[in-house]
């Protein structure tokens, strides 16, 4: 049996959690349960991939575990941009080759629309909203990088607009940045609501199990997941579990992803007076020029998120120290944008998990005898792991089309460093790029 070591323990007041609708969480699982698929992970991919699997294997039984509440964990900290527009930060105009470009844009408009479907059929409420997004800048490598966007935007036959400063006031109520490129694809949405949505509408042959950590996993001609209550035997493994995907004893997922942490606070609910002391559209999310600044959200019910901060915790947990340290850095943003609101106070703030690779690819497919998976979604998880969890299933029903291609042909992610040259790295590039973004932070 390999041992499990790396479990997911997040920090317990996620605004996003906490402000989203009350749930009954599903029981953990007991005893032992046999089953035809088990899915490890309740995050977008996972959810993703049992409608799926259920959809195509009708007569099949599936279980999804997760090991904390559903909603609580990665996919509800992220900053709920359903965002579907290639960015490729290792290209100048950050598009790069416009075939691979349009590419990514179709799976991550295939994300956009299963998330879009799956809401709106079963009725979810998570403040979904398709009002686009904002790329905002003020210093002058900012704007550069907003000039750079949007001429590789116009190779792939994509629109957008830029924003004069003195304009942006009427769209998101500050005068803090000079210019801004927006793009009305972009789907914005309440996270946790979301997640906690789908758990809670998964087809009739689907079980899911709630704070349920796998501790062990036997492989063989049948998988065994062990946990404290019991075991699950299962004839075919799902990893949708992200970065705590590499801790399962496969060799191809070991040391290839960066367990990054980012760091969100989230107001409380804006007054009538000071909705009006802000102005600007009722709802909005901007993402800064420079990947280490600051993302900033207006959201449906009045509240202002400003998420910013790395810090590298290479055994997938949070730190204490570093959440307390960066709510300066969130209140300091926060003033920054919005003089006007600073009697506002933040009623949320917590870390969140990102799987980085090197080479900004993911895993898809086949990892060892009866075991799949979709991993690693370089901080695109809404799209990408709704995309890649729903084409993972229709793939093991014998499914093949371009995407899915794609998907395949990827070498996933490259090798890490051995410690203690990637702590030193990773550490050094977040430092570096933290104090590079400047005012953008």
């Amino acid at each position: 049996m390999h041992k499990v070591n790396a479990l997911p323990a997040d920090d317990p007041s996620c605004g996003w959690f906490r402000t989203s609708r009350h749930r009954q969480p599903a029981p953990a699982a007991t005893g032992d349960i046999k089953t035809r698929w088990a899915i490890i992970g309740a995050g977008l991919t996972g959810l993703a991939a049992a409608r799926q699997l259920a959809k195509n294997f009708p007569s099949d039984q599936i279980v999804l575990i997760e090991a904390q509440e559903v909603g609580y964990g990665t996919a509800g900290r992220n900053a709920g941009f359903a965002i579907d527009l290639p960015h490729d930060i290792g290209a100048k105009d950050y598009v790069g080759d416009p075939q691979v470009a349009k590419m990514i844009l179709k799976l991550n408009r295939t994300g956009q629309s299963i998330m879009r479907q799956t809401v709106e059929e079963n009725k979810i409420e998570c403040q979904m909203r398709a009002c686009g997004k904002y790329q905002a800048a003020i210093e002058p490598k900012g704007i550069a990088v907003l000039e750079a966007y949007q001429r590789g935007l116009e190779k792939i036959g994509e629109g957008s607009e830029l924003i004069e400063g003195k304009d942006l006031p009427d769209h998101i109520g500050t005068s803090f940045y000079r210019r801004a490129l927006y793009t009305p694809s972009t789907i914005l949405i309440q996270p946790s609501a979301m997640v906690k949505g789908m758990a809670d509408t998964l087809p009739s042959n689907v079980t899911l199990y709630e704070n349920t950590a796998i501790r062990g996993v036997e492989y063989g001609e049948k998988i065994t997941l062990f946990h404290k209550q019991g075991r699950i035997v299962t004839d075919k493994l799902i990893l949708a579990n992200n970065g705590f995907g590499q801790n399962f004893g496969i060799d191809r997922l070991k040391h290839t992803m960066i367990p990054l942490f980012l760091y969100g606070s989230l107001t409380r609910q804006l007054t009538e007076e000071e909705q009006k002391r802000l102005g600007g559209k009722p709802y909005w999310g901007v993402i800064p020029g420079s990947p280490y600044g600051s993302t900033v959200r207006r959201t449906v019910d009045n509240r202002i998120l400003i998420r910013n901060s790395f810090s590298f915790n290479p055994n997938g947990r949070p730190k204490a120290d570093c959440l307390d340290r960066f709510i300066k850095n969130h209140r300091r943003s926060f003033l920054r944008r919005f003089p006007m609101l600073e009697n506002v106070e933040f009623e949320h703030s917590w870390s969140g998990y990102l799987a980085m690779s090197r080479n900004h690819e993911g895993y898809f497919g086949q990892f060892a005898p009866n075991v799949y998976g979709a991993l690693c979604c370089n901080g695109l998880g809404i799209t990408r792991g709704t995309a890649t969890g729903t084409l993972l299933a229709d793939w093991l029903a014998g499914q093949r089309n371009d995407l899915i291609d794609m998907l395949l042909a990827s070498p996933g992610p490259n090798k890490l460093p051995p410690e203690p040259f990637l702590s030193i790295g990773v550490n050094a590039t977040l430092m570096w790029d933290g104090y590079r973004a400047g005012l953008e932070s």
